[in-house]
């Protein structure tokens, strides 16, 4: 991590993919710093925002706000497949797609595959509150490259969650076709998946394209959204795609009581959530090709 990224007790992310937009957190103590194989992994304490995990100088994650990012890239995925009993998540080391997708009641298996060994060591030492789910009877987990997981393993998954970093490094390959084409073939008939996609107000050229690719492979592409403080802009996406054209990502298959929101303990996610994050600003779904129509 550069030392510029620290300066008179502040931390200070440079975090569009771009660098031309900066997040400052003021510092309260750094908890855990080290290089791993992978990336320079970073855990401090802030006033305002509790614990934070940040990945070659890119915020991941605050105790604050993880949830609204957690849920959404879990449950939209989730709440629009009729039966989602077998999921694979690729990447997420800090746990926290794991503990909400282990929390479904009709998942029965969550397969995650990580990279970095040591993301998940920190996860269980310092976040707490992120590794719960790494404690499932549900959960196997394996460490190595995602996208070789993959290609090894056709027409097993319900719902494939890639919960990667920015495309930058051992995240890029994440991003590109190869990899979307590799993961249709690890779904079952009728399955679906969802990935980080980045911020409509800094990257709608990389989204643009990334929609138009994956409509060459899925029926179905769409793009939801939710606010995290602590991310560019406060806001982040989730592409998700269906190998079904019967899939509506708009209106949620599972619709969650409010006594199931209670006893899963959500904090962000809701089925009017759920639909809302579809409703794009107009210049934003035109300039992504998508409708701003909810009907």
């Amino acid at each position: 991590m550069s030392m510029d990224a620290f300066k008179k007790g502040w931390f200070t992310e440079t975090g569009t993919l771009n660098g031309d937009q900066a997040l400052s957190i003021q510092v309260d103590e750094v908890l855990y710093h080290e290089k791993s194989k992978y990336q320079d992994i970073l855990v401090f304490n802030s006033k305002r925002f509790g614990k934070v995990l940040v990945l070659d100088d890119a915020i991941q994650l605050s105790e604050a706000d993880e949830f609204s990012y957690q849920e959404m890239i879990t449950f939209l995925p989730l709440n629009s497949h009729p039966n989602p009993k077998k999921v694979l998540i690729i990447g997420g080391g800090d746990g926290g797609a794991v503990r909400e997708a282990v929390k479904h009641p009709l998942v029965e298996s969550v397969t995650m595959c990580e990279i970095d060994e040591k993301v998940v060591e920190v996860s269980k030492k310092y976040l707490p509150f992120m590794a719960k789910g790494f404690d499932s009877p549900k959960l196997t987990l394996f460490f190595g490259d995602g996208a070789e997981f993959i290609r090894n393993h056709q027409n097993e998954f319900d719902v494939i969650i890639t919960d990667s970093s920015d495309p930058k490094g051992p995240a890029i390959c994440l991003f590109q076709k190869p990899y979307y084409e590799s993961l249709k073939k690890a779904l079952k008939p009728g399955g679906i998946i969802a990935s980080q996609g980045e911020s409509f107000w800094f990257d709608s050229k990389l989204l643009s394209e990334m929609i138009k690719m994956c409509r060459e492979i899925f029926p179905v592409v769409d793009y939801g959204s939710s606010y995290v403080p602590t991310y560019p802009g406060g806001q982040i996406g989730y592409l998700c795609c269906s190998t079904s054209p019967d899939t509506n990502f708009r209106v949620p298959l599972n619709k969650f009581s409010k006594e199931t929101l209670k006893e899963l303990n959500l904090k962000y996610y809701t089925p009017d959530i759920h639909q809302a994050a579809f409703a794009l600003p107009l210049a934003i779904a035109e300039t992504l090709d998508l409708k701003w129509e909810m009907k």
